[in-house]
């Protein structure tokens, strides 16, 4: 079958299965078995795939189509131009937590030293931050410690290199260090919520999405902690659910933090909110 027939048919494939821009990634699943750029699929659209090739398609869209993730498919994601691994142990980074790497740098001034990303998973905030600044000192951590051996392997391939990952159940191995930044975008999605996602979603681990108390457990967890890690003007900024910068905002003010904002996202929704420790 030559290149050009079998996309059109994949993409068939894909939209009868309801997959959201099947053409796309019609291309992205062909670039990937061939190892071509998606330039290279188009100069040579008549070539025949061998039949190796095309059983290796076939598996891959029957995976896709039975709602994996195409990030997992692949074994990877772009985020912040960076090229990061994720494998099913870990949460595929969304293009919306971009804005809290934007915001988080916003904040960095001459005199900025330590940063602490809270609950890494993948590595990808703080590489992103890293890639910007390679001066700061940024500690990673997450509980699991498979994540944080993952994590390192991100930062090695992508040759970054101030960056220190801590098994943590979040500040409990920090030992008192103070940082100037603190952020995080922790498992924050209510039980019920969950059980109404998409399906591509529940191939993500489940540890990496859900959180007690409505959702707002975890923020309750870091933003009480928080002002003992955190130097005096420190920031902390989160990235949270739509309808939970209200609660969020409470938690900050019983805290005491000042200049308090909520961001909005790509898609105009609140996502990210930030306050100063005073």
């Amino acid at each position: 079958m030559k290149i050009k027939k079998w996309l059109f048919y994949a993409s068939i494939f894909l939209k009868k299965n309801k997959i959201f821009l099947p053409r796309i990634e019609s291309e992205i699943l062909l670039s990937f078995v061939l190892n071509k750029s998606k330039f290279w699929i188009y100069e040579f659209y008549e070539n025949y795939l061998s039949i190796i090739q095309l059983k290796k398609l076939m598996e891959l869209l029957k995976r896709r189509i039975n709602g994996e993730p195409i990030s997992y498919i692949l074994g990877f994601c772009e985020f912040w131009s960076l090229k990061i691994n994720v494998s099913s142990l870990t949460f595929i980074p969304r293009p919306d937590t971009e804005i809290l790497v934007e915001h988080t740098l916003k904040k960095i001034r001459f005199d900025t030293k330590n940063i602490l990303d809270l609950g890494t998973g993948t590595g990808a905030i703080a590489l992103a931050i890293a890639s910007e600044f390679n001066k700061l000192n940024i500690t990673a951590i997450d509980i699991i410690p498979e994540l944080i051996n993952f994590a390192k392997k991100n930062a090695k391939k992508l040759s970054i290199n101030n960056i220190n990952f801590i098994q943590s159940n979040w500040f409990s191995n920090l030992n008192n260090k103070k940082f100037d930044i603190i952020v995080s975008n922790p498992p924050y999605i209510k039980y019920k919520d969950y059980l109404l996602l998409e399906k591509s979603i529940k191939f993500e681990p489940i540890s990496a999405l859900i959180a007690e108390d409505n959702g707002l457990s975890n923020f309750n967890s870091i933003i009480l902690q928080s002002t003992k890690y955190l130097n005096n003007s420190g920031w902390i900024i989160l990235e949270h659910a739509f309808n939970q910068s209200n609660q969020i905002i409470k938690i900050l003010q019983k805290k005491n933090f000042k200049n308090i904002k909520t961001c909005l996202d790509y898609n105009g929704k609140e996502r990210i909110t930030y306050g100063q420790k005073i």
